[in-house]
């Protein structure tokens, strides 16, 4: 079972996540540009390589999400389990202010204070 987080328990990892996220994102953005670049070269021994990079570097952020206990919902994207959904966060965004439940998934998240069932 996962970890349940408050949402001041989750903000509190944002800086964690947040710094380890953007230089991951960059680099990997770099190479992407770089595989795009062989594949159109045809160059297939250097398009594999950079495949295998991209994803090694792609692992490497995952593990280091999940080992904040966070979930990892896709590339770049990271929720914290709330107990009847997710707080979710999404790079480039600058905080965590979004929630959706279990079901709804991200295209259903909503503002974090809009949460159904929270008084206000």
């Amino acid at each position: 079972m996962s970890r349940i987080f408050t949402l001041d328990e989750a903000k509190a990892l944002m800086p964690q996540v947040k710094s380890t996220t953007e230089p991951v994102y960059t680099l990997a953005a770099s190479l992407a540009e770089e595989l795009s670049q062989a594949e159109e070269a045809n160059d297939e021994p250097r398009a594999e390589d950079l495949r295998e990079r991209l994803q090694t570097l792609v692992q490497s952020w995952q593990q280091s999400m999940q080992d904040l206990e966070a979930e990892v919902k896709g590339l770049w994207l990271v929720d914290f389990d709330s107990g009847d959904g997710y707080w979710c966060w999404a790079y480039p965004e600058t905080e965590l202010g979004y929630w959706h439940s279990y079901e709804g998934g991200f295209r259903s998240r909503v503002p974090a204070d809009q949460r159904p069932g929270v008084q206000a």
